[in-house]
């Protein structure tokens, strides 16, 4: 990006796609974690994250952006720049299996979508349990995605470990998987 003389560079943009998962609550991570590495974020969600997966109103003030979910009018104001990157985190079977079919019936796998034409690097993080993940059509989803040149990282299950705990959603690893590509200001 080139700014005019004597003004401060603007921060690429990420957007950050949340999906409806238990793990959602914790988004806030990723956002810190982005804002951190030098990005300023918007966070676009699924219908179904946005009915108290996680706390818009927090994403909201940390990002000083609203949470879109909806597709706005013509006549709206864009609430965000384009993307310079994509991570969607955490990345459902649902949604995994409609962006790699295509089917951009919600604005955030609209925006999947999307990204892939306008060449704007991706980086995914599966949240999908084990009983899902041997499924046909997820396993040619991922396949597919990765055709597109989606980074995928590894695959939480949320099962617990033996002592009942579960581990931590990795949700910097979204970063890490985009820092190769990532515009510097």
């Amino acid at each position: 990006m080139t700014e005019p003389a004597g003004e401060t560079p603007a921060k690429p943009f990420l957007y950050v796609v949340v999906c409806a998962a238990g793990v959602a609550a914790g988004v806030g991570t990723l956002v810190a974690a982005a804002q951190a590495r030098g990005w300023a974020v918007g966070v676009i969600a699924t219908p179904t994250a946005m009915g108290g997966f996680f706390d818009s109103e927090d994403v909201r003030e940390r990002t000083g952006r609203p949470v879109r979910s909806r597709w706005r009018t013509p006549a709206d104001p864009r609430p965000f720049p384009p993307p310079d990157a994509v991570a969607v985190a955490p990345a459902t079977f649902n949604t995994v299996n409609k962006w790699a079919a295509g089917i951009a019936d919600t604005l955030a796998v609209a925006t999947l979508c999307e990204a892939h034409g306008l060449g704007v690097p991706v980086a995914a993080l599966p949240c999908v349990a084990d009983a899902l993940a041997v499924h046909p059509a997820y396993r040619d989803s991922l396949a597919r995605l990765r055709g597109m040149g989606v980074r995928i990282g590894d695959r939480y299950t949320g099962a617990p470990r033996e002592d009942g705990t579960r581990p931590d959603f990795p949700w910097e690893q979204a970063l890490d998987l985009l820092d190769a590509d990532r515009p510097r200001p």
